[in-house]
């Protein structure tokens, strides 16, 4: 399959699961009037932040850069650890072509044929992607955390910032695990190591503060398509490492603290939450079967020491068993929160935090572009630019399409996967069930990364059991691969 027929499958999911895949004229026009105006003029209260060694850390071809950290070290242990957030609500005006396009989409849509951007290239990828080296408006969270990893107290403010590293996840992991020598940015510019490394530290400490109080360590990976000469050619485990985990916990930590400033100055907020599974009688049986007790109601601490144990004991098989507790623990879901006291609201059962707002991706997710305004009008001390019935819509629509979008992308890998598939008709496969739901039991191999349903011989499996499949058949149009039990 190449990738032009590729693309024409997703974007026929696309439209099926109720996305704009193309930009409207009205919307190309507005987002590349920015670009034909020149540098914007810097407005009042800004503070000029540009000196700092901020840096960023992504894929190696990742181009919408939504932040940049930096950090220093304060007395006893603690430091003092800034996280800037691109300003793209300063290009994209609420109520304009552009965020109504954003508004209806309401995220970023990655499929093995390629990303369908919430946001025109002009700026997703361009004037509000924190290039290295462009000065860039920016809405920074600074945190001050302990030696002991929790953040004792955080500021929002607006500043000018500069990325003085773009560095990529799989160097900076290789440099910071000894297998290799610095990133040739890291090399060429000191103070970029001395802040990775500090942030290494710090990231180290806030997982270690969640843990304690049952944030789940767990170990999963996604399929990463690989094309050469514009052919699928195969899809790759995209692996966690240092460096994914590095970001994921400053991440964390200025998402909770962006919660906490609104509650604190009396806003409504567009947060992520994570229930208590449902399933957690299933849970329970799995750890059972590795020999461990688990509480007959859902306790986070509980499940995280047992999973701690069991990467410690089978490391190879951890990433099985962490599939089937993702699996088990549901998807999360967007709440509007009315202004109310920190720690107040509902919270994120995987992260164990009560404060959760998405707002550190606003070129690639409505729900931040939604809480950077919120935080904009707070630092200005403007009234809330949306209400709390406009912000239950906006947390119902995210919801909706972040799930629409999950179908998406898992019918054109799939799509991708049979077409790799097709000539393995009758083959052998080792699997794990991902899912039993009404419309058919489902598990997933490893090479190709996906997943398939079990047409044959699915009675009496449940999420997480390990299985033997042979290949019946599959249908790369559709999106289906078909397994019988072995």
């Amino acid at each position: 399959m190449d990738w032009q027929r590729l693309h024409r499958i997703a974007t026929d999911a696309m439209r099926a699961r109720g996305f704009l895949p193309a930009f409207a004229p009205e919307a190309l026009r507005e987002a590349h009037a920015h670009a034909g105006a020149g540098t914007p003029p810097r407005p009042g209260g800004i503070r000029d932040l540009r000196a700092l060694p901020w840096f960023s850390i992504d894929n190696d071809d990742t181009r919408d850069l939504d932040q940049l950290s930096f950090a220093e070290p304060l007395d006893a242990g603690a430091a003092r650890l800034r996280v800037a957030v691109a300003d793209v609500d300063a290009l994209v005006s609420a109520g304009g072509a552009v965020d109504r396009h954003a508004a209806t989409n309401t995220t970023s849509v990655y499929t093995a044929a390629g990303v369908f951007p919430m946001l025109p290239e002009v700026l997703s990828t361009g004037l509000t992607s924190l290039h290295e080296g462009m000065e860039r408006l920016a809405v920074v969270v600074e945190m001050e955390v302990g030696a002991d990893g929790t953040v004792s107290g955080a500021e929002v403010y607006r500043a000018a910032v500069l990325n003085h590293g773009r560095l990529a996840y799989d160097a900076v992991s290789a440099w910071l695990d000894g297998r290799a020598g610095p990133p040739a940015r890291v090399a060429a510019v000191p103070a970029l190591g001395e802040q990775v490394r500090l942030h290494d530290a710090l990231a180290r400490g806030l997982r270690s503060a969640r843990q304690r109080r049952g944030a789940l360590n767990l170990g999963t990976s996604q399929a990463r398509p690989v094309f050469e000469h514009g052919r699928l050619v195969d899809l790759r485990a995209d692996e966690r490492n240092r460096a994914k985990e590095l970001i994921a916990d400053v991440m964390i930590a200025a998402n909770s603290a962006t919660a906490r400033f609104l509650a604190l100055r009396g806003f409504p907020s567009l947060r992520r939450l994570l229930q208590s599974p449902k399933r957690w009688d299933r849970i329970v049986a799995i750890a059972q079967a590795h020999g461990a007790a688990l509480p007959a109601a859902p306790d986070a601490a509980a499940l995280e020491r047992f999973l701690r144990e069991r990467r410690a004991a089978d490391p190879q098989g951890f990433a099985d068993l962490s599939l089937a507790v993702v699996k088990l623990l549901g998807s999360g879901e967007y709440s509007a929160e009315p202004a109310a006291d920190a720690g107040a609201g509902a919270g994120h059962f995987g992260l164990a935090v009560n404060d959760y707002a998405h707002s550190t991706a606003p070129n690639r997710r409505y729900s931040d572009l939604v809480t950077q305004r919120l935080l904009k009008a707070a630092i200005a001390q403007d009234a809330p630019p949306y209400d709390a019935g406009m912000l239950a819509q906006i947390a119902r629509h995210c919801t909706l399409q972040e799930d629409n979008a999950s179908k998406v992308e898992r019918l054109v890998l799939k799509a991708a996967a049979a077409f790799l598939l097709h000539a393995r008709i009758g083959e052998l496969f080792d699997g794990i069930v991902t899912g039993t739901p009404a419309k058919g039991t489902f598990a997933r191999i490893a090479r190709p990364l996906v997943e398939g349903r079990i047409v044959q011989g699915f009675e009496g499996l449940d999420v997480g059991d390990a299985v033997r499949l042979r290949l019946a058949s599959v249908d790369p149009a559709r999106g289906f691969i078909d397994f019988v039990r072995a």
